[in-house]
């Protein structure tokens, strides 16, 4: 089966249409094979997204990308320090000592 990827906005309305089915009368089991969802699936959402409206959903969905770069940058650059500092250490420690010749 091809897995889809629903963007934050149509998870929304799928829980909204679900609860409008669960009012209804309809089983948990009806509910997410209507939906063409797993039950697992229909879980996490409803932890993740419940009571949310399709912009806080977008708008967390957002911030979570903006999230994983920032902690690329931060990764990228105590990597640089580190290469930094390796190589000044490096570089201390042979470098000829200056000056002081015979007087």
């Amino acid at each position: 089966m091809k897995r889809t990827r629903h963007t934050p906005e149509q998870i929304v309305n799928k829980l909204r249409e679900a609860d409008a089915m669960l009012a209804a009368g309809k089983s948990v089991a009806q509910v997410v094979q209507a939906m063409g969802v797993s039950e697992a699936s229909y879980d996490r959402w409803r932890k993740q997204y419940g009571g949310m409206k399709s912009d806080e959903a977008r708008r967390l969905k957002e911030l979570e990308i903006e999230n994983a770069r920032l902690k690329r940058l931060v990764a990228d650059q105590a990597l640089d320090m580190a290469i930094l500092k390796e190589a000044n250490d490096f570089l201390g420690k042979h470098r000829a000592p200056r000056g002081g010749g015979a007087s």
